[in-house]
């Protein structure tokens, strides 16, 4: 058998053990080369020995490439009794594959030889040759990137040598460097080194097809060290130095023990860990001062600190980043101020009860964390308890003597508190507003106007929460704007469709406010339940007088800008008329005597409309009339004939018409 590989090995094997006596040593194969480039051809032949038992005239050579039957070239009869049979596959593009030689045994085909065909590339020159010292392992370590699969078993070999010049010239030989297989690096132990001596290092790569070599690295050991990081340390507390600014983060480290007598520089980067802020670099830090303090942070924030070294001076590379240290920095007093507004209720005479709110605003980008509110007495008000209030919340209610004009208001944390908010109770003595009017932009928004009073206001205070019939208490949202000169403000927070808002506006002077105005709006506004309903007043041959009652105002809802009355004739022809808001009586004219008409009323203002009930009624005949005393009103479906008894007044409102007014005996008659 040629060149038959281990993975076929046991295939190979079965198939001879299977083969009948007298096929054994009947054939051999042989190849034009064992190995060739992948789509290069290759050329195989096929002999049977004149001893084989099955050899006759007829016998005939079958090639067959794995599975697949192959045709071959030719086949001849040699002086010597020998049957030869050989093939030239034109384009070998598997990289391995098995070769059989075959002859027909009564109805098969038995195999008389195998042979392994391979086929691959000779390796590419490997590149990206680099190395590192290391000083943990005491070895020269380098790596090489092998380049393309050859399809071949490829060796690689780290080669090198000692030189006193550029590596032009070889003075002492050092061992190969045979890396494991798969691997694409190799160490050289420290033995073989010179640390301070130039070495000259290549990687060879070698196959069945070729050898190839990288361009050659010239390099002193100790200028590729590279270090290991240090070990990174929180600096405890000390009764010798003051505690860390807010902000500020103290840190100390250890280099790495053998790497003690190596002069390095070291570089810290430090990092929130919420969020997604990417890693922020501190410039060379000498190692031998093995502390620092890092300033310029957030108050009150956890962050991570890495740190890696080098040698300084010297070249060598970079260590890997430390394992993080995190560290949390110390809070900063509430730097905020405070927005506020209040209610006033008088319990009695010496007594009043206020509810005060406030709203924070940072007066920088860190004004640091609020963990609560205080609410004092003036330092003035001598004998009372000067807590009136310690609370989370955005608001507060306390008790107060009537002639109290001030509170102070403070935000804290563990690292003090907010620079103190008098809160004045201002009387209203300053002018109003002029016209308040809102629009609905939205859903989910408000805009509130109004006309600025004279003189200019600093500022003005917004309420808004659900009217009528809320109860009195429910919860209103508030905002500051402190812009005296706008007119006009959009509300966005705790606004909902379809409910109605009942707004209050309060300008703010230098030592007064104005009174309070309110308005109503729907943040997105519905039609009423019901319209006004539609009477018949009276009745003639060719008119009919209409009236209605208008519909009380609601609270919040747009006003009523129209009316407009659509009435039908028996054969489905419409008419319409519009009437102005304060309208209440219609005169329907040029109707047809001793006919049916059906009525109905829409009111309509700028965002709604709303219909009233029908109403279906039938002109006089030529010769009556119903008395004013006794006109009538009908249902949506049934109008009243006149002349009937009350028993037989209703009549369908589907029916056709008819020349003149038939009595029915009851209501539920039909046409």
């Amino acid at each position: 058998m040629a060149g038959l590989g281990a993975w076929n090995l046991a295939r190979a094997a079965l198939i001879i053990l299977l083969l009948p006596r007298s096929l054994e040593q009947c054939g051999h194969i042989s190849l034009s080369a064992p190995i060739v480039r992948l789509g290069d051809p290759i050329t195989a032949s096929c002999t049977i020995s004149q001893n084989c038992s099955r050899l006759d005239s007829e016998s005939h050579i079958v090639w067959k490439l794995e599975a697949e039957l192959q045709p071959g070239e030719r086949q001849q009869y040699l002086p010597n009794g020998t049957l030869l049979s050989t093939i030239t596959l034109p384009h070998l593009n598997r990289s391995r594959a098995l070769l059989s030689c075959c002859l027909h045994w009564g109805n098969s085909l038995q195999i008389l030889d195998q042979a392994e065909l391979q086929a691959g590339y000779p390796p590419a020159t490997p590149h990206n040759l680099s190395c590192l010292m290391n000083l943990t392992t005491n070895s020269l370590t380098c790596q090489w990137e092998p380049g393309p699969n050859t399809h071949l078993s490829t060796n690689f070999t780290l080669k090198s040598f000692k030189s006193r010049g550029n590596c032009q010239s070889r003075e002492d030989s050092i061992p190969d460097c045979v890396p494991e297989d798969g691997q694409s690096h190799c160490s050289i132990p420290r033995k073989h080194l010179q640390l301070y001596q130039n070495m000259g290092i290549w990687v060879q790569a070698k196959n069945a097809l070729g050898t190839s070599v990288s361009p050659k690295l010239c390099l002193v050991p100790m200028d590729v060290v590279k270090l290991e990081p240090p070990t990174l340390w929180a600096r405890g507390p000390s009764p010798e130095v003051a505690p860390p600014q807010p902000g500020c983060l103290r840190l100390r480290w250890e280099t790495w023990k053998p790497s003690l007598h190596i002069d390095q520089k070291c570089e810290l980067r430090h990092q929130p860990l919420l969020g997604e802020a990417s890693w922020d670099l501190v410039g060379a830090l000498p190692s031998r001062t093995l502390q620092y303090e890092l300033c310029g942070l957030l108050p009150s924030t956890a962050y991570a600190l890495q740190m890696r070294c080098t040698r300084w001076r010297l070249p060598g590379h970079w260590s890997n980043w430390s394992p993080s240290l995190e560290l949390t920095t110390t809070q900063r007093a509430p730097t905020v101020r405070m927005d506020t507004w209040w209610r006033q209720r008088q319990l009695d005479p010496r007594t009043v009860d206020v509810q005060l709110f406030w709203q924070p605003v940072p007066l920088e980008e860190d004004s640091g964390q609020i963990q609560g509110y205080l609410v004092l007495r003036p330092s003035d008000q001598a004998g009372a308890d000067p807590m009136l209030c310690n609370t989370t919340e955005l608001n507060c209610t306390f008790q107060l003597p009537s002639e109290a004009r001030e509170v102070i208001l403070e935000a804290y944390n563990t690292a003090g508190t907010s620079h103190p908010t008098p809160v004045v109770f201002l009387e209203s003595g300053g002018p109003p507003l002029g016209r308040l009017h809102t629009v609905a932009r939205d859903p989910h928004s408000l805009w509130v106007g109004w006309e600025p009073p004279s003189p200019q206001p600093r500022g003005y205070v917004i309420e808004w929460g659900l009217g009528p019939p809320s109860p009195s208490g429910s919860p209103k949202t508030w905002r500051m704007e402190h812009n005296g000169s706008i007119a006009g403000t959009l509300l966005q927070e705790n606004i909902r469709p379809f409910q109605l808002y009942e707004i209050t506006v309060t300008p703010l002077y230098q030592d007064t406010k104005g009174p309070s105005q309110h308005i109503y709006a729907y943040s997105q506004e519905m039609a009423p339940s019901h319209g006004p309903e539609l009477h018949l007043r009276h009745i003639g041959k060719t008119w009919a007088q209409l009236e209605w009652v208008p519909e009380a105002p609601e609270l919040g809802r747009s006003p009523l800008t129209h009316y407009t009355i659509f009435w039908t004739n028996a054969q489905d022809r419409s008419f319409s008329t519009v009437l102005n808001a304060s309208s209440h009586s219609f005169v329907l004219r040029g109707l047809e005597p001793s006919s049916l008409y059906h009525v109905h009323l829409m009111a309509a203002s700028q965002v709604w409309a709303t219909n009233s009930t029908s109403l279906t009624l039938m002109t006089l005949a030529l010769a009556g009339r119903i008395p004013s005393g006794q006109a009538f009103q009908t249902q949506p479906t049934a109008a009243w004939v006149p002349g009937c008894l009350p028993s037989q007044r209703r009549i369908p409102s589907s029916c056709p018409a008819f020349g003149t007014p038939a009595c029915h005996p009851s209501p539920r008659s039909r046409c």
